[in-house]
This record gives structure tokens, C-alpha cells and sequence, in this order.
């Protein structure tokens, strides 16, 4: 991860001595933003890295919180403290880029007052906070099959959220992307659930979807403004800029998080859960350490996408993940695998190359009009 960063700020400081007015492009279009980059192999292959600590992040958070709950853990507080906890491990990573930027990065534009970057990293801090608690009672209440379909309606509310404050343009390659991952989704909810989540009462299904809807509304608007923070506030083209938005952001979340935690009472039974966890005391801790370190990683890859495409893309990304999830279950679980979980992991196979190819086309006409 360290040399990763490491050429991310290589890449990124190039682009800003080659065309310094790039940090002065605001209007809130990024598809005119990241056509107006030069894309070199570095950069396809920086976005490679991006997209699988997006699907490797999410995908194993969300099988390591299903085996949680199946095997006998029932905090909600504690399974959404680890979506944001993790943010500690970034911390040698934010320092070591701080430094290196701090002694190469000259910039015109005046950066925002203290007050108002605490005001972003409070907010979206918050917002965090309560998208963590909404999934995770989504992912307590309802089966995975159906969780995972209710997920899928996160890429509507983000595109809706993208046209309003980003001033995102939808071209037929990219509806077509975005048709195909919805449908690949929600082919998951014809197939049976096998993860032990059907002895949920039925009382609870309600409260498990209108919290998972919630939380799709609220992580859609969380991109889009975490997209118009770099566009308009920010204005910044550095790494330290991404590990910024996700270290304060989660340490926010972590703080409410904690509150809520004590304040419901729910830490006083944890040993108590920790004692009847199935699979033992050490196989508890290690489920939570490595759920929140894989939601680290899926966030380095989310922001880092929103920072160098769009808010769109970085959820069409997390949205192709959802079809995986069930496939890995097959090994992992040894869940059945069925012919609807194929055709959804091709589905959305199908939507992400359509958008990666929208980029490409873009690039392409880039570099024709330069020729030209």
C-alpha cells in the first residue's frame, strides 16, 4: 500500500507541473475534468488499483459481517463500529504523504479556512456515521440476497445526487452500464438465500429495508458531495488531499459511533457475546480486525476513484461487487451455485466494461482533438 501511495503522488505531481490550471477547473463537470488529464498507462493502471481495493475491500467486509451475524454476533453498534474504525492503520500512510507534499506542492488558490474544512469532515463525518448504522441493521434484519438488491438502488440516488451537484452528463454507454449493474443485482433476489439469515423474524424485514434504502439514499449523497468538496472547496490534486477526507471523515464517524454504543448500553454485553461466539474468542477479534481493515481499503479505493473520475464511477464500481459477493459465498460457504448468480456476474461484468469503455472513447477523442 505504501508504494502505491508512493505513485500516486509521483503520478499526481507530474500532472501538476505539466498543467498547473488543472486545480482551477471547478465547474463541476467531470467528465470535462478527467478528459483534460493526460492518461498514461500509469493512470489506467493507478485506476486498476483503485477498483480492486473497491471490490477486494467490500467484498470481504460484507462476508466477513455476514459470518459475524451467523455465527452469533448481534451488536449492531460493534458491526458498525468497524466500518470506520480502521482509519488508524492510514495514519504512517497520511504522514508520509503530508510530508513528501508538503515540501513539493506549490499551489495559487487561497485553501480553505479551518472552519470550513471542520465542517466538511464533520459533516460527512456524521452522514458516515448514520450510513454505517443503516447497513448494518440492513444487513441484520434481511437476507443477504435481498440486502445486496436493496444495495443496487444506491447507483440510482447517486446519479440522481451526480446530476444536481456535479453537474454529472449521461451518455448511452453510461446509462447502459448503469441498467446493466442494476439488473445484475437484482436477478440475486430470484435466487434462494442459503447464509442462515431467514430465521429473522418477519417483523423485522420492514425495518431491515427502509434502513437499507435509507442507507443507499445517504451513501449515493455522500459521494456526490465528497466529489463537489474536491471540485469547489478543496481544489486540490495531492494524495494527502484523499487521506484527508478519509482519516477525518472516519474519525468523526468513529467518535458518534462510540457515543451511540455506550450510550445504548450494548457494550456491557459484549463479553457476554464474545463468550458465545461459535467460532471462538480469537476467531471474534480476528472477524472484526480484519472487517475493519477491509472497509479501510474500500475506502482508500471509493475516495480515490471519486478524486480521479467521479462519484458515479466509484459507485459503479462498488455496485459491481454486489454479483460477487454470492459467487465468493459459493467457495467460501459452499452455497450453491446457481445459474442466476452466473448470469448477474456477467451483467455486470457486461456494465462496468461499458463505462471503462466510455473512458476510453473520451481519452481517445482527447488525444485526437490534440493532434488535430
Amino acid at each position: 500500500m505504501g508504494e502505491a501511495a508512493a505513485e500516486i503522488e509521483l503520478h499526481i505531481s507530474v500532472q501538476e507541473e505539466k498543467d498547473p490550471t488543472l486545480i482551477d477547473q471547478t465547474n463541476g463537470n467531470s467528465q470535462l475534468l478527467t478528459i483534460t488529464r493526460h492518461r498514461s498507462y500509469k493512470w489506467w493502471l493507478l485506476m486498476a488499483v483503485y477498483t480492486f481495493f473497491v471490490l477486494a475491500g467490500q467484498s470481504v467486509a460484507t462476508l466477513l459481517g455476514t459470518l459475524y451475524y451467523d455465527k452469533g454476533g448481534n451488536s449492531k453498534w460493534i458491526a458498525t463500529l468497524v466500518q470506520p474504525a480502521g482509519f488508524p492503520i492510514l495514519i504512517p500512510l497520511y504522514y508520509l504523504s503530508a510530508c513528501k507534499t508538503t515540501s513539493t506542492q506549490t499551489s495559487d488558490h487561497n485553501p480553505p479556512s479551518l472552519l470550513i474544512l471542520s465542517a466538511i469532515y464533520v459533516v460527512l463525518g456524521v452522514l458516515l456515521a448514520a450510513d454505517c448504522l443503516l447497513y448494518s441493521l440492513g444487513l441484520m434484519y434481511l437476507p443477504v440476497s435481498t440486502y445486496s438488491l436493496i444495495c443496487a438502488s444506491q447507483l440510482a440516488f447517486n446519479a440522481l445526487f451526480s446530476y444536481f451537484l456535479n453537474s454529472q452528463k449521461f451518455t448511452p454507454y453510461i446509462v447502459n452500464s448503469l441498467v446493466l449493474l442494476t439488473l445484475s443485482s437484482t436477478l440475486l433476489v430470484f435466487q434462494s438465500d442459503s447464509s442462515g439469515s431467514e430465521t429473522v423474524p418477519k417483523g423485522k424485514y420492514p425495518i431491515g429495508f427502509i434502513c437499507t434504502v435509507a442507507a443507499s439514499a445517504g451513501y449515493g449523497l455522500m459521494l456526490s458531495l465528497t466529489q463537489f468538496c474536491f471540485q469547489r472547496v478543496l481544489k486540490k490534486e495531492t494524495f494527502k488531499v484523499v487521506l484527508d477526507i478519509i482519516v477525518y471523515q472516519a474519525m468523526v464517524a468513529t467518535l458518534v459511533i462510540m457515543v451511540g454504543l455506550f450510550a445504548s448500553g450494548e457494550w456491557k454485553s459484549l463479553d457476554k457475546e464474545m463468550e458465545g461466539f461459535e467460532l471462538g474468542k480469537a476467531a471474534y477479534v480476528n472477524i472484526l480486525v480484519w472487517t475493519a481493515i477491509a472497509w479501510q481499503v474500500f475506502s482508500i479505493g471509493a475516495v480515490g476513484l471519486i478524486f480521479e473520475i467521479s462519484s458515479l464511477f466509484s459507485n459503479v464500481i462498488s455496485t459491481l461487487a454486489i454479483p460477487i459477493v454470492p459467487v465468493l459465498a459459493v467457495f467460501i460457504f459452499n452455497d450453491p451455485m446457481t445459474g442466476i448468480k452466473g448470469i448477474s456476474m456477467v451483467l455486470a461484468i457486461w456494465g462496468f466494461v461499458s463505462y471503462v469503455y466510455q473512458h476510453y472513447a473520451d481519452d481517445c477523442n482527447s488525444k485526437a482533438g490534440k493532434l488535430g
